[in-house]
């Protein structure tokens, strides 16, 4: 997330953008991937579990994922624009669920969107708070696609590691010493 901890509002919707998918498409991420015939070849999928060649989930994830990255990109851009500092990204400990509800077809284009679902502080990484957020991927017809619950960490703008935390981490430095210390 490109802003500060403390600017996400939860249940705020961030447009992701669109994205068609082509046959070609399909069988390149297919063949790469997720080699099974249904995600590979059209006339085999005709009598698969889909009646027909379908997107292998996977590709339906990373190409919201690209959006999602693209999306913030841009947001910060804007917000350095603007003359602001954009907030700093952390790395996601998992995805607590996902569901690719109906299949994506040749010519189905996807609508993503990310939404906050909830946020609080972290407890094991000072300075930082935790995100739980929903990208999920629409299609043209409304149904939902794909929807994942994704965790993530972002940046506490004015945090100031409190001075007992800061004794620790320099206590932990010393060798020897580190046994010493709770939760050890």
């Amino acid at each position: 997330m490109t802003r500060w901890f403390e600017d996400i509002v939860i249940g705020e919707t961030y447009p992701l953008g669109s994205h068609t998918f082509t046959e070609a498409e399909i069988i390149r991420f297919g063949k790469l991937y997720d080699p099974q015939y249904f995600h590979v070849d059209p006339e085999a999928a005709k009598s698969g579990p889909f009646g027909g060649l379908v997107a292998s989930g996977w590709h339906t994830v990373a190409v919201g994922h690209r959006h999602m990255v693209d999306a913030l990109d841009a947001e910060a851009e804007r917000i350095r624009e603007a003359g602001g500092e954009p907030g700093v990204a952390g790395p996601s400990p998992g995805v607590n669920k996902a569901d690719f509800r109906v299949p994506v077809r040749p010519g189905d284009s996807l609508t993503y969107d990310f939404i906050v679902k909830d946020k609080r502080a972290s407890n094991s990484l000072p300075g930082w708070g935790v995100l739980i957020s929903i990208i999920e991927g629409v299609n043209q017809r409304g149904e939902q696609a794909y929807r994942a619950e994704i965790v993530s960490f972002t940046k506490l703008r004015d945090y100031r590691m409190a001075l007992h935390l800061k004794a620790l981490m320099a206590l932990a430095r010393v060798p020897g010493l580190r046994a010493l210390l709770p939760g050890r």
